[in-house]
């Protein structure tokens, strides 16, 4: 459930907090007056794409805030767990911030903790859902029927497995696709693949090779300086008069005696000893280096020879020597599976078949229990349509797939996808004597209203813990009908929240929370306000939606009457 939404620095809002309660919240106010903005921002902190146009002229950046108290917390926990962040166990809170910024640093945070909008629609899916007039534009798109079928019946289940079958057989059948490409073509990729193989193995590459060919290089480079340096060293720490050796030998003969002495001094000896040791072994390891050092050209020559064949290579196969060996291990794996590819290619013959039986199965499992429950479904709507004067309705969901004959060839195979072969289509009639048609071409915008609400409820709109938001799909009804789309969305609230933005009197006049949305000029700056009303402002934003700008007593003691009447 929505508890509170804060808004801050979005269109024409500065900064405004709203406290939803259970039951029906309504929304009201004149055209142009800022309601959508408030769905837009709530349709922002359950993750839809907003822009950075969005924030108030004049300012650089904008917030807006949720807080949802969840009824159950298991779903949306596994959702967050699977992206690493938490939900504490013994809460029931959940906090969604959006932070937009002209600079395009936009940012999310799930209970201040940041998250991206993928993380963020998966999560949001479970805390609300909106409903505006743009349904009807989905209510007209074919392609959502099957999806409102499904969502009614609960078929889930059967969903997944349909698509985990499709997808198994559809990898399995772009594998096998690859092998049976062009004779010609595997013929050249052949050749590629070996000359790969052949090349990088020539080359004898070996880990780190050009690391200690360009430390040789280096050296050879630099052999004057290097003999120079350790003969210094030497000379220095071994063989000149006064070398740190003889100087560490006389200092330990002193230091032995002064412990005699002062016993303080004793502890120092065997740190002096491992000096000398370490001065002498390293005095020896400069004289062999010195004695060993010798300039050849003809190994400069090999070294730059070599690492210039080593770029080469890095520049056809990687950027490393590490890289180029991975390439080699991949090019043999992908030379031996086109070498082998037609004992594979019987394989994927084989496995396809299965797949596709598999495949074939489920979706004809699934293709039974929609016709199945599609009668149902029809009768659930049109005793809904009768509830909202559409009294003589028909609903019909007509199902087409391809007939078991067909389903032997594989030509139909191209009629498969995740949700199945089945294609369903919602016909409508709201008229007696006239045979119901394709939805998109018959129902008007009132019809559509009605009917929109009507596939929600029925089809979707069975999650006690999930919001359902109505953006004035009251759009074209009034009078009685009005009142009984209200009294269905009061019902609907009795065992979820909801929220709606409606121009209905008869609608507003059943909520359990009544907000006004104000518009005001002040100067040249224009801002929003919502207030939530008393009964008494309940009274008068009635008889405002009665009867327009001016309100007269008359609208006065009706808007009491509707309000006595809910």
């Amino acid at each position: 459930m929505l508890t509170l939404l804060k808004i801050q620095n979005i269109a024409l809002i500065d900064e405004l907090e709203i406290e939803f309660g259970g039951g029906l919240n309504l929304l009201t106010g004149e055209t142009g007056s800022g309601k959508s903005i408030i769905v837009d921002s709530l349709g922002a902190v359950i993750g839809d794409r907003v822009s950075s146009e969005l924030i108030k002229e004049g300012e650089q950046t904008a917030r807006i805030e949720a807080l949802f108290t969840l009824e159950r917390t298991e779903a949306v926990k596994d959702a967050l767990d699977e992206s690493g962040i938490e939900l504490r166990d013994d809460s029931n809170q959940l906090i969604v911030r959006r932070e937009l910024s002209r600079s395009g640093k936009n940012r999310i945070f799930i209970n201040n903790q940041l998250a991206t909008q993928s993380v963020l629609r998966s999560v949001g899916t479970m805390l609300a859902e909106i409903h505006g007039q743009g349904e009807q534009a989905a209510l007209f798109d074919v392609s959502t029927h099957i999806g409102m079928l499904d969502d009614a019946g609960h078929f889930g289940e059967i969903c997944h497995r349909v698509a985990d079958a499709y997808h198994h057989w559809n990898t399995i059948k772009i594998e096998l696709g690859m092998l049976q490409q062009n004779e010609a073509e595997k013929l050249q990729l052949l050749d590629i693949l070996r000359f790969q193989v052949n090349e990088i193995e020539r080359a004898n590459l070996s880990h780190g090779e050009d690391v200690e060919l360009e430390e040789e290089k280096r050296r050879l480079n630099n052999i004057e300086r290097l003999s120079t340096l350790s003969e210094e060293s030497y000379a220095l720490l071994y063989e000149a008069e006064e070398s740190t050796i003889s100087t560490l030998e006389r200092a330990l003969k002193r230091i032995e005696e002064l412990s005699g002495f002062d016993s303080r001094f004793a502890g120092y000896i065997e740190s002096l000893r491992t000096a000398e040791a370490v001065v002498g072994d390293l005095a020896i390891e400069l004289r062999d280096f010195s004695s060993n050092l010798e300039f050849s050209p003809e190994r400069l020559d090999e070294i730059e020879n070599r690492l210039a064949d080593i770029s080469r290579l890095k520049r056809k196969y990687g950027d490393s020597i590490e890289a180029m060996l991975h390439h080699l291990s991949e090019t043999k794996d992908r030379l031996d599976a086109v070498e082998t590819s037609e004992v594979r290619e019987a394989e994927l013959q084989q496995e396809l078949a299965r797949a596709r039986s598999a495949y074939l199965a489920a979706a004809g499992e699934l293709h039974d229990t929609r016709a199945k429950y599609a009668a149902k479904f029809e009768r659930e709507v049109e005793k809904e349509l009768r509830s909202v004067a559409l009294e003589k309705a028909r609903f019909e969901v007509r199902i087409e797939s391809p007939l078991t004959s067909e389903l032997a060839n594989d030509a139909t195979d191209r009629s498969f996808s995740a949700g199945g072969y089945d294609r369903l289509e919602f016909y409508f009639s709201a008229n007696p004597g006239e045979s119901p048609r394709p939805l998109a071409k018959i129902a008007s915008g009132g019809e559509a209203s009605r009917l929109t609400l009507i596939l929600k409820t029925v089809a979707k709109l069975r999650q006690a813990d999930k919001t359902a938001v109505f953006d004035e799909v009251d759009v074209g009804i009034g009078g009685r009908v009005a009142e009984v789309v209200g009294r269905k969305l009061r019902s609907l609230a009795g065992s979820q929240q909801v929220l709606c933005v409606t121009h209905q009197p008869q609608i507003a006049s059943l909520a359990d929370r009544h907000f006004a949305v104000e518009k005001s000029v002040s100067g040249k700056r224009t801002s929003i306000k919502v207030r939530e009303l008393s009964k008494t402002e309940r009274v008068d934003e009635i008889a405002r939606m009665l009867a327009g700008e001016t309100v007269s007593e008359t609208a006065r003691e009706h808007a009491r009457e509707m309000l006595a009447g809910k």
